[in-house]
Order: C-alpha cells, then sequence, then structure tokens
C-alpha cells in the first residue's frame, strides 16, 4: 500500500458514502503498478462539481468549468474531476465540448495511453479496460483505441509518448509509431507552452538517448517553433540533460538562430541560458590566473563548475571544451575562495564616490573606472578600502 493513496482514501469514501463512484486515476496508479515513487494522486468520480461542493466542506474550484474541484483536507488537497467525455477536435489541440458523464469507462476511453487509463478503488482493485497493466508489464506504450484517433485529437500525445519513453524506457508500440509518423506534422497546431513541457522532461529522461534518436528520425523538431529554425540533427544528446542546458548547448554549437523570446520562457530562463552559452564559450579563452580570477568572479563558481560537468555533452557535439590542467574544479574551487570581493555591491567604493572625488561631471567614464578598480582588487593590486581605491585610481585610472 502507499501512503498518498491511503491519506486520500477518506475522500473516495466520502464520495462513496453519498452515492457515488470515485476511484484513483492516471499516473499514480501507473507508477504504483511500476513500484515507482508517487508525488500526488488524482481523482475521478461519478459525482458532479456542484456535488463535489456539497459534499465537502472546504473546495476550491480550480476548475469547476473542466470538472475539477480541489478538496482541502485536513492532511493536505486532492484534485476531484468529475467523469468526462469529449466531442470532435478541430484544432488537434483541446475538444470542442467537454461534458460530464456517470460513466468510468467512458471517462477513461478519452485518455491517451493504456498505462495511464488505469482506475483503481479504494480497496486497490483495478478497473483495466484496456489492458494498461499487461502492457506495464509488456514495457510497451500504447494508445487508448486507434492511435491516428488520439493523436488527430491532440498532437500534444505524440511528445508525450516520446515523453514517457524517455522517462520509463519503455518501447513504442507499432502501430503507435506508425501513427506518430503518419502525423508528426500536427505538431505544428500545438503552443509552444505545451511543447515546452514535454522537452522539459523528454530531455531530462532517463532514456533520452533512444527517445532523442525517434524525434530525430520522426523530424519533430521540424515543426516546432524555435527549434526549426535549427539544424537538430547535428546536436547529440545521449544522457539526460536539463532543459536550459540543452538550449545553451544548441546556442553555442549553432549561435542563437532564434530568439529565446519564441519558447516563451521565464526571464529568469533566458537569462541563465545566456550566461551558461557565455561560460561556455569563453572557457577555452582562459589561459591566465588573471582572466581566471575574473571570469570566477564574473560568472561565479557554480555556474562554472556545472559548465564542467557538460564537458562529455560538450566533446560529442564538437565544441571546444577548456584545459584541464586550467580549468578544473580545484582550480576553480580555489580562485573563487581567494577573490576579495564576490561582487560589485561589496566594492568600496561607489559610483557616487567617483563623482565626488574627481569633481566630474558622469559619463560612460564612471562604468570603466569601476571596473578596472574591480580587477585591481580582485587581482590584489590594491586592499578593498575606499581611500586605497581612490588614491589607486588617480594613479592607474585615465579618465576620458
Amino acid at each position: 500500500m502507499n501512503t498518498l493513496f491511503e491519506q486520500a482514501k477518506p475522500v473516495l469514501e466520502t464520495i462513496k458514502q453519498h452515492g457515488h463512484d470515485a476511484y484513483f486515476v492516471g499516473g499514480a496508479v501507473r507508477d504504483y503498478l511500476m513500484e515507482r515513487e508517487i508525488h500526488d494522486v488524482d481523482i475521478t468520480t461519478s459525482a458532479t462539481p456542484d456535488e463535489i461542493e456539497a459534499i465537502f466542506p472546504k473546495t476550491v474550484p480550480i476548475g469547476k468549468e473542466h470538472g475539477t474541484i480541489n478538496v482541502v483536507m485536513e492532511d493536505g488537497q486532492y484534485e476531484v474531476t468529475t467523469f468526462r467525455a469529449e466531442g470532435d477536435y478541430d484544432d488537434h489541440r483541446r475538444p470542442n465540448e467537454v461534458y460530464f458523464v456517470r460513466d468510468l469507462y467512458e471517462d477513461v476511453k478519452r485518455r491517451d495511453f493504456t498505462m495511464n487509463a488505469i482506475a483503481m478503488d479504494s480497496d486497490y482493485q483495478l478497473h483495466d479496460y484496456f489492458h494498461g497493466q499487461r502492457d506495464i508489464e509488456q514495457c510497451v506504450i500504447k494508445t487508448v483505441g486507434p492511435a491516428t484517433e488520439r493523436f488527430e485529437e491532440d498532437a500534444l500525445r505524440i511528445l508525450r509518448g516520446l515523453r514517457f519513453q524517455a522517462q520509463l524506457g519503455f518501447s513504442i508500440a507499432p502501430e503507435t509509431y506508425e501513427a506518430m509518423t503518419q502525423l508528426i506534422d500536427q505538431l505544428a497546431y500545438l503552443s509552444v507552452e505545451r511543447i515546452v513541457v514535454e522537452l522539459q522532461k523528454l530531455i531530462a529522461g532517463k532514456h533520452v538517448a533512444e527517445s532523442y534518436q525517434y524525434m530525430l528520425t520522426l523530424n519533430a523538431f521540424h515543426y516546432m517553433p524555435f527549434f526549426e529554425h535549427f539544424n537538430m540533427d547535428a546536436l547529440t544528446v545521449d544522457r539526460p540533460v536539463a532543459f536550459n542546458d540543452f538550449i545553451a548547448l544548441l546556442f553555442v554549437q549553432q549561435s542563437p538562430l532564434a530568439a529565446l523570446s519564441e519558447l516563451k520562457i521565464s526571464n529568469k530562463d533566458k537569462q541563465y541560458i545566456n550566461r551558461l552559452a557565455e561560460v561556455i564559450n569563453q572557457l577555452p579563452e582562459i589561459s591566465k590566473k588573471s582572466t581566471l580570477r575574473r571570469f570566477v568572479y564574473d560568472y561565479g563558481k557554480d555556474l562554472i563548475l556545472h559548465a564542467l560537468g557538460l564537458s562529455d555533452v560538450m566533446e560529442k557535439n564538437n565544441i571546444v571544451t577548456p584545459s584541464p590542467l586550467i580549468i578544473n574544479t580545484q582550480s576553480i574551487g580555489e580562485t573563487s575562495a581567494q577573490l576579495p570581493i564576490s561582487k560589485r555591491q561589496d566594492l568600496a567604493v561607489t559610483g557616487k564616490d567617483l563623482l565626488d572625488h574627481t569633481e566630474r561631471k558622469g559619463g560612460p567614464w564612471v562604468k570603466d573606472a569601476l571596473y578596472q578598480l574591480e580587477n585591481a582588487v580582485i587581482n590584489n593590486q590594491v586592499h578593498n578600502s575606499k581611500d586605497l581605491l581612490l588614491e589607486w585610481m588617480d594613479k592607474h585610472v585615465e579618465i576620458q
């Protein structure tokens, strides 16, 4: 038995006491059968959202129009979704209509893969209409019903299938793969946000080497925003990497042929990708201790060490790696520990101090002078004190 299922059992039992059916469903059941770690559970029920709200004293209508209510219990919150059936799909992304039904079979038959269409009751009895448990035992990814129908309904299921392969190491059933090859061009209908969510999981999957090769064989990237601008066949991915690292390596290998804004990722992620790409590009150019100190100061020990951890991927993609005699874990750690300051805010003078000291107007010279002062402190040419820094500037900084 699993602790999360046991904690959630009172929700199922309460729903059943009010005359409705309720089951665990989806990824939690799949992972339970595979003896994988379970992080959360989903509950499906014949009760309508209004009925769920009437049963439980505290609920949150997080997706009531789609049948989902958050039930708040003392030990946590549980998403409870009414059995649903779907109308036709016209845009290969979402159904024209979602309506509530009372029959479990009608709900699970709309799901993507057999391994995700297994329901389980509070007594751990399975309701497996499409032989999902058998497919799990045989390590096969197979759609619920005809694969062409499932992929025509929502092309994202093609990527989800490849993502599950990357995570689980399962094979893809021949008829499911054949449908992927026939309908891969329908990825063009998907929003980049939905694509990125799946790619983040796929690229980081334990079995990504095989799945990534399938992506290339299917020419999947050709139908995706951003990636369509790159020669993805030139990039080798044969071990798990973080998605942002994957993009940074792509930028280094082929230069930024498309703007990161196309990926619709956060500004924090964009900044990380750009900085990591800069680090990877600059690593082979570091040849002196003084440039190493400035490099570590500018980018920080953690990011540089992370980049070094990608050396094997860089080598396989013909990206120049640094000399291990100069750049290695020990040299980066020692250099970081020896830095007198770690950021400009640690400098004992500010731009205002320079203006007051020189009685000059502001301009580009201030930024240049601060940069030179940083270098002087980093390379132990002057102690980081206000008076000494201003004195050093008078002697060594030429103000234009």
